[in-house]
């Protein structure tokens, strides 16, 4: 078994697969092996679906056409439902497994993907650190003492380290840029409305996208151009790109406006001068790529005032469908008292305050004489903390996850596209991430933008 082809990128992969040199199940024999090898060490995956991930896989090589995605193993997290799996949401709230499959991953199986797991989570997302009294720890494979962080660290890890080449997670507030910037990965939150929820009626209200984290910018592209849509009935919808995006990543960017930003949104954290410097680095280098940069003055908005009500409304809206609400973390109950009053009014109203956020944003940066195409800005305000950070009351782990989301939350109340780009690997052996936000709807730019910087400063994977 050649545990190796783990390494590849998942556009080489496929280019495989659809090519016969490999087949499905060979890829998941070989995904299977390397989680069975990696992740006692690191806690990825809640679930992994030994047994029926290769039965899939032999289907798959039986078809007869080839999908975008053919025989690529993929881990899920645990917020979507895949069939035959409790829905968990990283608690112990449900017991009963999904009978049938969201319609991100049905889209993934109808493309050929296989999905060999599920991947762990903080308890219904709420902190960027991958923590709970369910699963413990998650780790950070550059450095097994630092967390991945959140919430979707448990695919940010599978997909770091080797163990599948594609992993989805969600971004309510950071949650796919913060796990990517951790662990090295390049991680595209989409414009609101890009992508289906279904069957859930939203993930946090008008905060929530689904989307996958990657290696490269191409397989991002790839897996978007997947499961991309909508149905409906969806609250919200995304104008249609102007190319798919596979095209979109392999296209040259031209000659873009870049915004520098380095204030966020809290004047409670203070930006860490190792990513401020690395936020010039990439400034320098988009200047050199051909560039028009510039610094642009001032904070970030502060998106307190529409993020916290959708916040609570979410984590309350998700822990009142859970068969078993007595089996909820302490912390989990806490913050369900607190937001006894985000009912749905308040939070219709809050919704209504990110979309004047959103408009403000607009006017502010994207439009006019002055306007830019691309803001850049770092990821996290800090360095990944050590394991460990799930520890106090709900509104000391509020206080604690400030650093890591004060760059992101915003892009989550206004809906813009951002995308977390892996810029290096520090000193302490950890990565560094730079953050681009796009205009509304043009997760387009962003892709191409950074496929260019992809190309100009390669990054790889973590030695384990």
């Amino acid at each position: 078994m050649d545990t190796d082809l783990m390494d590849l990128d998942a556009v080489s992969l496929v280019r495989r697969t659809t090519s016969g040199e490999v087949t499905a199940v060979e890829l998941v024999e070989a995904s299977l092996a390397r989680i069975a090898e990696r992740d006692p060490g690191l806690n990825a995956f809640s679930v992994v679906r030994r047994d029926a991930a290769l039965a899939e896989a032999a289907e798959v090589d039986a078809r007869t056409e080839r999908g975008p995605l053919h025989g690529l193993p993929v881990a899920i997290k645990e917020e979507l439902d895949v069939a035959g799996c409790v829905t968990t949401f990283g608690g112990r709230g449900n017991s009963t497994p999904a009978t049938v499959d969201s319609e991100i991953v049905r889209r993934l199986r109808a493309a050929g993907a296989v999905v060999v797991g599920k991947t762990r989570m903080p308890e219904f997302g709420q902190w960027p650190f991958t923590e709970s009294a369910d699963g413990g720890i998650t780790r950070n494979p550059w450095d097994p003492t630092r967390t991945p962080g959140g919430s979707s660290g448990g695919t940010a890890v599978a997909v770091a380290a080797g163990m599948v080449p594609v992993g989805i997670g969600g971004d309510g507030g950071g949650s796919i840029r913060v796990p990517s910037a951790c662990c090295g990965l390049f991680g595209l939150k989409p414009q609101r409305g890009r992508a289906t929820t279904s069957p859930m009626e939203h993930l946090w209200w008008s905060l929530g996208t689904v989307g996958p984290l990657t290696r490269t910018v191409a397989d991002s592209a790839l897996v978007h151009d997947v499961i991309d849509g909508n149905l409906p009935g969806d609250r919200w919808t995304a104008e249609p790109p102007p190319t798919d995006f596979a095209t979109a990543a392999a296209s040259e960017p031209g000659r873009l406006r870049v915004g520098v930003v380095t204030r966020g949104s809290s004047p409670l954290v203070r930006l860490d001068p190792v990513q401020a410097e690395v936020v010039q680095e990439y400034a320098a280098l988009l200047t050199e790529l051909g560039h028009e940069v510039r610094e642009l003055g001032g904070r970030l908005p502060d998106p307190t005032v529409a993020f916290l009500p959708q916040f609570f409304g979410g984590v309350r809206a998700e822990a009142e469908m859970v068969e078993h609400p007595e089996r909820l973390e302490p912390r989990t109950r806490e913050v369900r008292r607190l937001g006894g009053w985000a009912r749905r009014g308040v939070v219709e109203r809050a919704i209504r305050a990110g979309e004047r956020l959103g408009d403000k944003v607009d006017e502010r940066w994207f439009e006019g004489s002055d306007a830019v195409d691309v803001l850049l800005m770092p990821t996290l305000a800090h360095r990944p903390c050590e394991v460990g950070a799930v520890a106090g009351r709900a509104v000391t782990m509020m206080l604690r996850s400030l650093p890591v989301i004060d760059f992101c939350a915003l892009w989550n109340i206004t809906g813009h596209p951002a995308a977390a780009v892996p810029a290096g690997v520090g000193g302490d052996g950890l990565p560094h991430s730079v953050q681009l936000v796009g205009r509304r709807h043009d997760e387009s730019t962003l892709l191409s933008l950074s496929a260019q910087l992809e190309r100009a400063r390669p990054w790889s994977m973590p030695v384990l």
